[in-house]
């Protein structure tokens, strides 16, 4: 009897959970957003953007000593800036402030139709150079690391290869492209494509991508998001179905939810991005080779002497393994390394997995190449 009142008691606990995560999803969806928790302040502005600081929390006696070397974190375009805060239990921030890092986001901010004219020189030189001022005036710090994913690695690189900022300590990039035709994948056969049709048009016409109106390359948000599921359109379906079987565990559904909200909210592409990527490096290529103009400026991968760390995911297929090495090749660093970690282009730095096999890694890596010989201030 027990046993059988043990077994109702379950079962309505299942149902009453199981319906109030189904209100709660369809209703009041709001509430299961769990992303951009961890409290920041904004220590400059720039429009569109603005630096994020997240301060440690009030230190106790065995707390973890702060490290000399401040961490900056670089998101790519099109997404959130809540990429690195996605959930309490997944944050990229909390982690490195907990490691003893003080912690910097780079928070491009929400591009409007008015921003289409911003190109690649514009976030990797501009605003990447009042970011960093920014930074080293409030940390009182001259030495920095960089740590980018995707093309917030490609800004790093790009920034770092201008060679005028000869205190970039570290530097790590997270699945950001190099060599766009290397391999057999998404970004490959696109560019390939591209290049192929480039070729043709500058041969018989005089019509060229530069000419245009950036406003006509900007994609919506709508998207950029697309773009993002189509890297792993069957999870995409799949996780819907996960959903469907796990709507008592509120946990689960909170985590659903968030990524759902983050995915499905990608913003727009400035068009000058867009339209010097296709030229640069989609067509032209030339950073395959070390070096790329951009605006009045050569960035130059030889010109990159920091400490660096290059983490590629396992089963990306936008930006593979070779592909993502390739960078180490090119710079002048003495101390460099490369690592593969589990998941997709998303999951290698969002996943499940992400904290043992990146964050952490990062984390100790940074610690060996953080300390200063003499405190330094600006």
């Amino acid at each position: 009897m027990k046993k059988l009142l043990r077994t109702a008691l379950k079962l309505n606990e299942l149902a009453v959970n199981t319906a109030t995560n189904a209100a709660d999803w369809f209703f009041r969806k709001e509430i299961l957003i769990q992303s951009g928790k961890t409290e920041y302040e904004i220590i400059a502005e720039h429009l569109p953007m603005r630096v994020r600081y997240y301060a440690p929390s009030s230190p106790a006696p065995d707390a973890t000593p702060q490290h000399a070397v401040p961490l900056v974190l670089v998101p790519p375009l099109g997404v959130t800036t809540e990429t690195f805060d996605l959930m309490p239990n997944r944050s990229l921030v909390k982690a490195m402030v907990e490691s003893g890092y003080r912690v910097y986001v780079v928070d491009w901010g929400k591009p409007e139709r008015k921003d289409s004219h911003l190109g690649l020189f514009d976030y990797s030189h501009t605003m990447m150079g009042q970011a960093l001022q920014a930074v080293r005036k409030h940390s009182q710090s001259k030495d920095i690391s960089l740590f980018g994913w995707c093309m917030g690695g490609l800004l790093c690189l790009l920034y770092s290869g201008y060679g005028h900022d000869k205190h970039i300590r570290n530097l790590v990039t997270v699945a950001s492209p190099i060599d766009l035709r290397d391999g057999k994948n998404i970004m490959s056969f696109a560019s390939n494509t591209l290049n192929i049709t480039a070729g043709f048009i500058r041969k018989y016409s005089e019509f060229r991508l530069d000419r245009i109106n950036p406003t006509l390359f900007s994609p919506p948000g709508w998207m950029v998001s697309l773009g993002f599921k189509l890297t792993a359109p069957v999870a995409s379906i799949t996780t819907y179905w996960d959903l469907l079987t796990r709507l008592n565990d509120r946990d689960f559904v909170e985590q659903h939810t968030t990524t759902a909200d983050y995915l499905n909210n990608m913003m727009l592409y400035p068009g000058g991005v867009v339209r010097d990527f296709m030229i640069r490096f989609a067509v032209d290529n030339k950073l395959a080779n070390g070096k790329v103009r951009m605006g009045n400026k050569v960035s130059e991968l030889g010109n990159i002497t920091a400490n660096m760390l290059v983490f590629a995911g396992e089963t990306d297929h936008l930006v593979p393994p070779s592909m993502a090495r390739k960078s180490l090749s090119m710079v002048a660093s003495k101390d460099k390394s490369f690592l593969i970690a589990p998941g997709g282009h998303m999951g290698v730095i969002l996943g499940s997995q992400a904290r043992e096999y990146v964050w952490e890694k990062v984390a100790d890596w940074l610690a060996a190449h953080s300390q200063l010989a003499t405190p330094r201030r600006k």
